[in-house]
């Protein structure tokens, strides 16, 4: 586990950043409610069914109308812009406003990702099954988000924008099928997902290169969502939702983004609860760093040459992300102190178990014994830290094979960031923060894959019979699934994850660093991992 990173002590290998802006040219880089038809309404729909007609699941826009569909009773807009083509002038420059049209548009198929490769394991078998990955079609138009909604009312339903996962660099708001928000919108609320600039094209800072025309360039990819708040904001009581009710989720990449958000001011009012899932990255680049990187990705792309840019591996995957530019984002978020922009905002944060270092691609990795174990962590931290922080983890999880202690340990630094984020918003004394751990082993592949990054996913958006790649579905994971799901509603709601399902969930505070701890029997538990943490900062010298 490496000091440093974002996650303050662990390594972030979900996604290889590589080529992250692949086919991207550098050449010049620098000098209304529910229209209803008597012959078809989406509300005349069935269970099971899809309608799709010129004549209903229309909704106005600022923009101009726009058409979706109906599928099971919930109605679904997809590829709607919220912003201009970045491409041409546009690249590299804050997000413009998408140019009117007259008629209907239709709503019904994804839009652009933004320019990007593969995930880094789209080639290993077991990890796309897992994953079931389907980023679709990729280009500078990627400014577009997705909708589902009970109803094109004006009910004032809370909203909740989904912040996709892949870093900085990779991802789509569409690109498993796990982010899929129809049920989640099931439970009275609007789910909104959204794709924006990634990689080089929304993070390159060209500031010191090109000169004032490119002094936003290191975080246009942060301004295209605030770009889409300001949609949601504008439109979204259209599509029976309430704009003074807004709450940001994201998880891994996206949990950092909506870090990044809460630290900036133009983001200030457009979102008011927020939610980061096993991605409480603290830091973010400094202005030193990412010109160190703009010369040497413009170097090795040959500015000038109009040829893609093919990027090699003289940088960590994550080094593309948002800048603390003293201005667009004036702070790292949460590295000492929670920001000041977002004190009246209530927070809900957390990870799971065994992020890391599970038995992908490994069917012998539950073999695993005491002594190598041992040795491994005898390897990382010492002869003498190495036994106490093996013991710290057998007292916390006395039935834990040696490989799944193994992931917890190596997954540790997620958990040790999540916890500090909550204990800086305590601290901040304003609106509460919440803390949970999710620990539920999915059966896929063995169990040997536990409570693998993401595995929360299909909970969260109540989707584990449609996940079942990940979850195996059936009633067990269908069950958990309504707690977490209902919780996050309901968090989104009110800014408390109480329901009647769950035990009582006290706010995190740090006499009790109260977790809720989510399994087949949810608990909430004061410092559940306190020991297993202090050992391990006693060792690495955590921030």
């Amino acid at each position: 586990m490496k000091q440093g990173s974002r996650f303050a002590g662990s390594s972030m290998a979900r996604r290889s950043w590589m080529k992250a802006a692949a086919g991207t040219t550098v050449g010049g880089l620098l000098p209304r409610p529910l229209v209803a038809a008597s012959r078809t309404t989406a509300g005349a729909a069935v269970a099971g069914s899809t309608v799709a007609s010129d004549a209903a699941a229309i909704a106005d826009t600022s923009y101009g109308k726009v058409r979706g569909f109906a599928h099971r009773e919930m109605l679904a807009f997809r590829g709607i812009p919220y912003g201009a083509s970045t491409a041409g002038v546009r690249r590299f420059m804050p997000p413009a406003k998408p140019e009117p049209w007259t008629g209907v548009r239709s709503a019904l198929g994804w839009g652009f990702a933004s320019p990007q490769i593969p995930p880094e394991h789209w080639d290993k078998d077991e990890v796309s099954f897992v994953y079931e990955w389907n980023p679709g079609a990729q280009g500078e138009d990627c400014l577009r988000l997705n909708l589902w909604t009970p109803g094109l009312d004006k009910r004032k339903r809370a909203v909740m924008v989904w912040l996709h996962g892949g870093g900085f660099a990779v991802g789509s708001g569409n690109e498993m099928n796990v982010y899929d928000g129809e049920n989640l919108a099931r439970h009275d609320v609007v789910v909104v997902s959204l794709n924006h600039r990634l990689g080089a094209v929304g993070f390159l800072d060209l500031s010191s290169l090109g000169g004032e025309s490119y002094a936003a360039s290191a975080n246009v990819g942060l301004l295209d969502i605030v770009a889409a708040l300001e949609w949601v904001r504008d439109n979204v009581a259209n599509f029976g939702g309430d704009p003074a009710n807004v709450t940001i989720f994201g998880q891994s990449g996206g949990g950092g983004k909506v870090n990044a958000l809460l630290a900036m001011p133009q983001a200030k009012g457009l979102f008011h609860r927020a939610i980061v899932q096993s991605g409480s990255m603290r830091r973010m680049l400094t202005r030193e760093f990412s010109a160190r990187l703009a010369e040497a990705v413009l170097k090795e792309a040959g500015v000038g040459d109009a040829r893609p840019l093919d990027f090699g591996s003289h940088c960590e995957w994550n080094a593309w992300g948002p800048t603390v530019d003293g201005g667009i984002l004036p702070e790292h978020p949460f590295w000492t102190v929670a920001p000041a922009a977002s004190a009246g905002v209530p927070l809900l944060v957390g990870s799971t178990l065994t992020e890391f270092a599970i038995g992908f691609l490994n069917p012998d990795f539950e073999k695993l014994t005491f002594g190598e174990l041992r040795g491994r962590l005898v390897g990382s931290h010492g002869a003498e830290p190495g036994p106490r922080v093996l013991e710290a983890l057998r007292r916390g999880h006395p039935e834990a094979s040696p490989a799944k202690l193994f992931a917890i340990w190596f997954s540790a630094g997620a958990r040790h960031a999540a916890v500090q984020q909550a204990a800086l918003k305590a601290a901040q004394r304003g609106a509460p923060a919440y803390l949970y751990w999710f620990a539920w082993d999915s059966p896929i592949l063995d169990g040997r894959l536990h409570s693998f990054h993401c595995a929360d996913l299909p909970f969260v958006f109540d989707n584990t019979d449609r996940c079942d790649h990940m979850t195996g579905g059936g009633p067990e994971a269908r069950a958990l699934a309504a707690r977490i799901s209902t919780a996050w509603v309901q968090f989104a709601r009110t800014g408390n994850p109480n329901h009647g399902g769950l035990p009582e969930w006290p706010a995190f505070d740090a006499a009790r660093r109260s977790t809720m701890i989510f399994d087949n029997a949810c608990l909430a538990k004061a410092d559940p991992d306190g020991d297993e943490l202090k050992a391990l900062d006693a060792s690495l010298k955590w921030q």
